[in-house]
């Protein structure tokens, strides 16, 4: 005799295959509409091609205009920083020069400065200093920091030592030994001074 549970596995069976094939008829329609949607889109016509191209064309083409006018851009300021730095060191050797005139004039005694042959050759060495400023500034050097007084900047003034005095700003320039040099708005030494501090 058969078991009372056979029936209900018959139905089940039955039931797990219609489900298989509802579900394959349902992908079969999906493929099916995705197939007419395909064949309902018209491929791009020819004019529509060329266009692309041609956008895609510009496209390259601006880019390459741009990086090419990058590159002039950089080789230009490459070469005029070369040019206006080019004497570097060679206006860097020079800078003793009008150091050492500049002491040679405040060495002569003043008691002596009334001497004519003292005074021929301290109007030399005032010539000389003045030919050499006049041709350094020609080439784009120039002094800074003649004078007490700058606020002190560790960007343009070495400080050799600091000392309190009660007259003088705390911060700033008291005394100068060396003064500075601009090689076209860059520091090429900076003036060694001596800094006035806050007095204890």
């Amino acid at each position: 005799f058969p078991s009372p549970r056979s029936p209900r596995r018959f139905f089940s069976e039955e039931a797990k295959k219609e489900t298989t094939t509802s579900a394959a008829t349902d992908d079969a329609a999906d493929t099916a509409a995705d197939a007419e949607q395909e064949e309902a889109t018209p491929p791009p016509s020819e004019e529509e091609q060329m266009k692309a191209q041609i956008a895609e064309l510009k496209d390259q083409l601006l880019r390459s205009l741009a990086e090419q006018e990058n590159i002039r851009t950089i080789a230009k300021r490459d070469i005029q920083s070369a040019r206006d730095f080019a004497i570097k060191k060679f206006a860097k050797s020079l800078l003793d020069v009008p150091d050492n005139l500049t002491r040679a004039l405040d060495a002569v005694p003043k008691d002596e400065q009334q001497s004519e042959v003292f005074m021929q050759l301290v109007e030399g060495i005032k010539m000389t200093e003045a030919g050499l400023t006049k041709a350094f500034g020609q080439n784009g050097l120039t002094k800074f920091c003649e004078e007490p007084g700058d606020v002190f900047d560790p960007t343009k003034h070495e400080a050799l030592y600091e000392y309190p005095d009660p007259e003088k700003e705390p911060g700033t320039v008291g005394q100068i030994m060396k003064v500075g040099y601009l090689l076209n708005d860059r520091v090429l030494r900076p003036a060694e001074v001596g800094v006035v501090k806050k007095a204890a």
